[in-house]
């Protein structure tokens, strides 16, 4: 179920609609934290807080290219594997 969640970062308040449970938005706010350089309050930067949104998300956005390039080369290695697998069953059954 939706719920309205609301948080402080560099003294802004947002709010932002969720069906995630509050151990994940706890995680995503931690993260998002984390890569803006923000402490627990949420306060930070000499840099004004839209200079440093806009670098969280490009921070953000190059990770997760990392990760869906790191998940396209497991899913190549995981498809050579099985493909590796049937042609051993395949021969033993012959």
């Amino acid at each position: 179920m939706e719920r309205l969640v609301q948080l402080e970062l560099f003294g802004q308040d947002f709010s932002f609609y969720t069906d995630a449970s509050e151990a994940d938005v706890e995680q995503i706010v931690s993260m998002v934290r984390a890569e803006l350089g923000a402490d627990e309050s949420g306060r930070r930067a000499p840099l004004p807080s839209n200079k440093m949104l806009v670098l969280g998300c490009l921070k953000i956005a190059a990770r997760c290219v990392q990760v869906e390039k790191d998940f396209e080369t497991f899913r190549v290695q995981q498809d050579e594997s099985i493909d590796k697998l049937i042609g051993k069953v395949s021969s033993e059954i012959e």
